[in-house]
């Protein structure tokens, strides 16, 4: 397999998420403005979307969407989704929360929106991990493991330290936790987020 990635882009879930499950890939990162890989390559002879996360299957098809692949790596790895039998449909509802409410609610802090427009997505995004965090009972979203959805949650957390969003005292803890794991920091700094991150926080502080 391989996956195309964009630092810090919400592919980090994937990218977290295919080393947790253990399993060989290959990873490279795509530059989101000139469209091209790391190697030189069109990423439009990838996908003509233009935007990561694309996932090169063994058998050669290729996955796109974000909710698509986080839901293919989970029906492969069961253990990072939700038990039960309606885990897989759980972990979609998450994963749908997660894309369609809180990731879309960033687009005037990436795309150049005004601070009148950032600062009422701001308020949006606190409201809607608020939401998230007055159903979380355990330490993770489906109970004392992590899955594709804490993943994903994971980088919006990320996005909002990045934009000083307030995150609740319970999804806070679940950043940290998360953090932590083997997984998560070696997709990071494969992506070069450690330096970049406390580079946007001085910059912001200044």
């Amino acid at each position: 397999m391989k996956l195309y990635y964009s630092p810090l882009a919400c592919s980090l879930a994937d990218h977290i998420a295919l080393l947790e499950a253990g399993v060989p890939f290959e990873r490279e990162a795509v530059d989101l403005k000139t469209k091209h890989t790391a190697s030189g390559a069109d990423f439009a002879t990838i996908t003509r979307k233009g935007y990561v996360p694309a996932l090169v299957l063994d058998g050669g098809e290729i996955l796109t969407e974000n909710i698509a692949i986080l839901d293919w790596i989970a029906s492969q790895y069961p253990a990072l989704r939700a038990d039960g039998p309606l885990g897989r449909t759980r972990t979609l509802e998450a994963l749908t929360y997660i894309s369609t409410e809180i990731h879309r609610a960033f687009k005037p802090m990436w795309h150049q929106g005004t601070e009148e427009d950032k600062a009422k997505a701001s308020r949006s995004i606190a409201v809607l991990l608020g939401l998230f965090a007055a159903d979380l009972e355990t330490d993770y979203l489906f109970g004392d493991a992590p899955g594709v959805a804490d993943f994903y949650l994971f980088v919006m957390l990320l996005w909002a330290r990045r934009f000083r969003v307030s995150i609740p005292k319970p999804l806070e803890a679940l950043r940290i936790k998360i953090a932590t794991r083997p997984a998560v920091r070696a997709a990071m700094e494969h992506e070069g987020l450690f330096q970049s991150l406390r580079e946007a926080s001085r910059a912001d502080a200044g």
